[in-house]
């Protein structure tokens, strides 16, 4: 089997089980040749099992992987000439940094002369110019974490896998390692399969997200689409916050679907789903208001909590039944009279609520 380049990368049907747990129950996808998927979901979800399926560290219970058509389902992971990055790094701490660039290269087999020349090249890449003589001890965290993808990407894999990279470093510097991943990934057009527990970074991130749970696969889309429209109660939950409101009395009508929140008339534009008895909204897509606006989708509310977070601020209502909503509103769009323990009004356009 040619694997010099993966055109396509599938899974059909695949299950691990370790006794009577499946770790992973029938999932099934594809992986477009140079996309950016991110594997989400909670600790204990599947997606890191999932992941090192993919690598041939190991193999499913039933199911079939696929590279460009082609079984690849019991093909050992030195055979698949995927790259890894583990989380912990794994470098060699006796060796400098060009000599861990340069080991999966020799254990190739390749010659003196390419080894020298790439390892150049990866080095100059991940930009570590004039650090090719020190050793792991020696680097920062961000800059360990830059051999180790040299080191996977030496090679030049038709596939990058990355089990939660960038867990061990701190905020600013997961951030600027979040810039370099994307950088390399847009220059060398490799596929890449990224497994994160962190929101933000899959949306930051990714051509499509894959979100797991229970060791199935619940929706794949693009980070757009999968925040904007979710499929399920737990995707939208799980992907960032979002308001559910118990509604009743849906009807369908050339406008949308109409029900009733509390007494008060909501329209849904959005006809893809069906309706439910839960229509959810994401916070910063509701707006308050001091005077009750004209329209459907006008809930009343009296605010208990507000929290500041510089440019926006966070704030949590109650409606008269009890029903907790959360809006956040740009801090400098916020009235003076918008104070704890004070009645206001919240809106949001019928395009921006969803039936779960």
């Amino acid at each position: 089997m040619d694997i010099s380049k993966a055109g396509e990368l599938g899974a059909a049907n695949v299950s691990k089980h370790y006794g009577a747990f499946r770790a992973l129950d029938d999932v099934s996808l594809t992986i477009q040749q140079g996309e950016f998927l991110t594997l989400l979901g909670p600790s204990g979800s599947g997606k890191t099992t999932f992941l090192m399926i993919l690598a041939g560290f190991e193999i499913a219970t039933s199911g079939k992987l696929s590279l460009n058509g082609n079984d690849m389902t019991q093909m050992p992971a030195e055979q698949r000439g995927f790259g890894m990055v583990f989380q912990g790094y794994a470098l060699f701490p006796h060796m400098t940094v060009e000599q861990n660039i340069a080991f999966p290269l020799k254990v190739r087999g390749r010659s003196r002369d390419e080894i020298k020349r790439r390892v150049g090249e990866m080095i100059e890449i991940v930009g570590l110019v004039g650090h090719g003589h020190k050793r792991p001890a020696g680097l920062s965290g961000g800059q360990q974490q830059r051999v180790a993808l040299a080191r996977a990407l030496a090679c030049d894999p038709a596939v990058l896998l990355l089990d939660e990279p960038f867990s061990a470093l701190d905020k600013n510097l997961r951030v600027q390692m979040q810039d370099e991943v994307r950088r390399l990934h847009q220059q060398l057009g490799t596929t890449f399969v990224f497994v994160t527990h962190d929101q933000s970074e899959a949306l930051a991130l990714s051509s499509r997200i894959a979100i797991f749970n229970k060791g199935q696969l619940q929706q794949i889309d693009t980070p757009a689409q999968i925040y904007e429209r979710p499929r399920s109660r737990f995707v939208a939950e799980f992907l960032g916050e979002i308001n559910l409101l118990p509604v009743s009395g849906a009807t369908s009508s050339n406008a949308g679907y109409t029900a009733d929140f509390e007494g008060s008339p909501v329209l849904v534009a959005d006809r893809e789903q069906p309706a439910s008895d839960t229509l959810a909204i994401r916070p910063e897509h509701m707006e308050l208001h001091i005077a009750r606006p004209e329209g459907p989708n006008v809930v009343e509310g009296r605010i208990v909590e507000m929290t500041y977070l510089g440019g926006g601020t966070q704030v949590k209502m109650a409606t008269p039944a009890g029903t907790t909503l959360a809006l956040m509103v740009p801090t400098a769009k916020l009235s003076s009279r918008m104070t704890q323990g004070s009645t206001v009004w919240m809106s949001w356009q019928a395009t921006d609520g969803m039936f779960i």
